[in-house]
């Protein structure tokens, strides 16, 4: 008797976009020890300002992070500003206030859809960590991938899925992205956009 209902809400989440972001060195890998390897500053003031900006200035983005990127972030900065923050983990019980907590990518979708934030939310950004990047790339979702490409090898615990080019389409950078190859403390980079081909 709970399948259709299932159905329904598996439906419902694929009219959401999920824009991934992040930065991803050649190894794939993202971070180390709980915290990113390399300081970008150029990198940073991208994620801050395509997770805040918003079209309509009644509205906020969402971020949806698991339990280790929330804790990777420093507190003085947490929750992040100006943002709906959602924390996905099984195991917390509580959090700040001001902070949704949800167990699973699929409950907090529900949450973003279902209840009274919808009205309030205008993009949902994905930023991390490995587990929901992956759930997110392979699950039957609209995604956006906005990748910060690292050229550059850094020692890493924690990595980026494959991207699938057969699922994952790169396409010319929307005028929010910074285009060409960047230089910083001596790393060069680059950001790439991504599109999910619809089956």
């Amino acid at each position: 008797m709970n399948q259709f209902p299932r159905k329904v809400r598996i439906q419902q989440m694929t009219s959401t976009t999920l824009n991934l972001v992040v930065a991803a060195c050649n190894n794939r890998g993202i971070g180390i020890d709980g915290r990113l390897p390399w300081r970008l500053r150029k990198d940073m003031d991208f994620f801050k300002k395509i997770t805040t900006e918003t079209e309509d200035p009644e509205k906020r983005n969402a971020v949806i992070m698991g339990r280790k990127t929330w804790f990777s972030i420093p507190e003085k900065f947490r929750p992040l500003k100006d943002r709906i923050n959602i924390v996905l983990s099984k195991e917390m019980k509580e959090i700040e206030n001001g902070v949704y907590l949800s167990r699973g990518l699929n409950e907090a979708l529900d949450l973003v859809e279902d209840q009274d934030l919808p009205s309030k939310i205008e993009h949902v950004y994905i930023i991390g960590g490995s587990s929901v990047y992956k759930e997110a790339m392979t699950g039957p979702y609209k995604c956006r991938l906005y990748l910060t490409r690292i050229m550059a090898d850094f020692e890493c615990d924690t990595f980026l899925p494959d991207i699938d080019e057969k699922v994952f389409q790169k396409i010319e950078n929307p005028v929010n992205v910074p285009s060409g190859i960047h230089s910083e403390n001596g790393i060069n980079f680059q950001f790439e956009v991504y599109d999910k081909v619809q089956t």
